[in-house]
């Protein structure tokens, strides 16, 4: 009786084991293929035509407008650049210089105003504090680059920043902060290093292998629980004649 318990204990635990391991299998298969069907239908958008200025205020859905290219034309409003800090580019340390862009054209309301990354300069390392030198064009300005959504967020412990040198920004709350009216998007500046700034962004970072690398892991432990669970069978039928003798 306590054997028959034990084999009943065994082959649920075994039971419950793969059905885990394996789900978990297919459920990091199915975010490999789902960040491969983005990875594609990103890379489709990158090949369609430039939006320009009229497009961008059409746009209704942030997350369609993300790595379409665009070419916009406006002036820049160099009173409200800041510094986005600890952004590593190549092994360095260093700056992603963000300003807002003023889009021009006639329109009811306020301007729009889009977010520009306009590249990335190195920190000095000597005094945090003190800021690249960055050229800002003035007046009329073209100013080509694929659009994204806000920079990329960085952990950060305390409030948050405020003044030229900033950890993270938020759209939605810079606009509150400064007025403007921004879109609910960016654009990641393209093209040769200029104005003091270098323009070599990494492309976007999907972890399809990663999601692959996963799933081998939860199937190899299938494969194990169901390894271990014949073995478990085959040494209870092999000590069957023993015990009845």
């Amino acid at each position: 009786m306590i054997a028959a318990r034990r084999r009943i204990g065994v082959t649920l635990a075994a039971a419950l084991t793969l059905a885990g391991t394996y789900g978990l299998g297919q459920w990091q298969l199915s975010r490999a293929a789902y960040k491969e069907r983005l990875q594609a239908e990103l890379q489709a958008r990158s090949t369609l035509e430039p939006l320009g200025n009229e497009g961008l205020r059409t746009l209704t859905d942030p997350g369609q407008a993300v790595h379409r290219p665009a070419v916009v034309r406006g002036r820049w409003l160099p009173q409200h650049q800041v510094f986005l800090d600890n952004r590593p580019q190549n092994g360095r340390v260093g700056w992603v210089v963000v300003a807002p862009f003023e889009l021009a054209g006639e329109g009811p309301g306020p301007a729009p105003v889009l977010l520009v990354q306009r590249g990335w300069a190195p920190r000095d390392f000597l005094d945090r504090t003190q800021l690249p030198p960055v050229a800002t064009p003035p007046g009329d300005q073209s100013v080509q680059g694929r659009l994204a959504l806000g920079p990329s967020k960085l952990y950060e412990m305390g409030p948050t920043d405020s003044g030229r040198i900033r950890q993270n920004l938020d759209i939605q709350a810079f606009s509150r902060e400064t007025g403007l009216n921004l879109l609910p998007y960016t654009l990641l500046q393209t093209g040769a290093p200029s104005e003091g700034l270098s323009r070599d962004w990494p492309p976007p970072a999907f972890g399809v292998d990663k999601h692959y690398g996963y799933a081998f892991q939860w199937f190899a432990l299938s494969a194990l629980t169901a390894l271990l669970y014949v073995g478990y069978l085959y040494r209870g039928r092999a000590a069957r004649p023993q015990s009845a003798a």
